[in-house]
């Protein structure tokens, strides 16, 4: 087990953690010092002898790594890492419920689950650690960060493992509300059942044909949505995913669709109902690859996650939680 850092948590975030490799007594060490390891641990874009000379760099005992420090093997490094200007995602994170173990809430779109990448600041884990004073809390499952609606999590550590294992288990029911063009031709409710497989590093999931199934969900048609009910804030053409004429059915008439994921796939949902021929409204992935800004909030993915029930792994009680928001969706929400 690593040493615990020496620095302490920065807007919510620990310092990221780096170990030099194990020392291969067969050859000599490969960089002469701390110095050269770090250039060719981190990326270009990252300013190491900046950062060197800024002591921001330092040991398990709080001690600043310096640039002419000799290489050690098998060393501990910590640091925080510099964080973008983050325009700030509009919308309202709603606390749905609290209690001593679980936080649930109704994030809403464009809005990162976790600290990652480009999304630090802007992410629901840092800012909730910061507004509700609890430095532990952390997911318990995946969302997206262009889907909206609940997100389930722990308040600290110790109560991770046993809810966590519930959503491992799919002891964890969770429903989605999609807002998508109406085939006529279209029979439902439908099963969906493939092989889904997304590469890491690639934006997009793609279905293996005659893979064996490791995705399903059940879509059931909920209601028909009239084009004006729609709205302004997904219209406008390719830029929010409306359906275009010929390709999947009648372009102004949509349809509010109740999906059942039996499994949880990355991208699942979408890449389901996009194979389907009634792609989500808004989605910037499926069924076409579109380039949307990442800071561009004006057209929301119209997918919810709208409810979760399950029995607490904890004291037994039954659980059922319901989003406040509802198709369609705007940013501002």
């Amino acid at each position: 087990m690593p040493p615990r850092s020496p620095l302490p948590a920065r807007h919510g975030l620990d310092a990221a953690r780096l170990r030099t490799p194990d020392r291969d007594r067969s050859a000599p060490d490969p960089w002469p010092t701390m110095g050269a390891w770090l250039r060719h641990r981190l990326p270009q874009h990252v300013d190491v002898p900046g950062m060197l000379a800024q002591e921001r760099f330092v040991d398990e005992d709080g001690r600043a790594v310096r640039d002419d420090d000799p290489y050690e093997p098998a060393r501990y490094v910590w640091f925080h890492r510099d964080l973008r200007d983050e325009p700030v995602v509009p919308g309202t994170i709603h606390v749905v419920h609290r209690d001593e173990r679980l936080v649930v809430v109704d994030k809403p779109p464009f809005l990162s689950t976790i600290p990652r990448g480009g999304h630090v600041m802007q992410s629901v884990v840092v800012r909730l650690r910061a507004e509700l004073d609890l430095p532990e809390l952390s997911p318990l499952h995946r969302l997206d960060r262009v889907t909206s609606g609940l997100l389930l999590l722990a308040t600290e550590q110790r109560w991770r493992g046993a809810y966590q294992s519930a959503f491992e288990r799919r002891a964890v029911d969770k429903t989605y509300r999609a807002l998508a063009p109406l085939r006529a031709d279209l029979e439902v409710p439908v099963v969906v059942r493939n092989h889904i497989h997304k590469e890491r590093g690639t934006w997009c999931a793609e279905v293996v044909p005659g893979a064996p199934v490791n995705a399903e969900t059940l879509v059931e048609l909920e209601r028909e949505v009239e084009a004006g009910e729609v709205g302004q804030e997904v219209d406008g053409g390719g830029a929010s995913g409306r359906p275009e004429a010929g390709r999947v059915g009648e372009p102004d008439r949509f349809a509010v669709y109740r999906l059942t994921p039996r499994t949880g796939r990355t991208h699942q949902l979408r890449l389901h109902l996009a194979g389907l021929g009634i792609p989500i409204v808004g989605d910037p992935l499926y069924p076409v690859v579109r380039d949307v800004p990442v800071d561009d909030f004006r057209h929301p993915l119209q997918l919810l996650a709208a409810e979760v029930a399950f029995t607490d792994p904890v004291d037994g009680r039954h659980r059922d939680f319901r989003s406040v928001r509802s198709l369609p969706l705007a940013a501002e929400d």
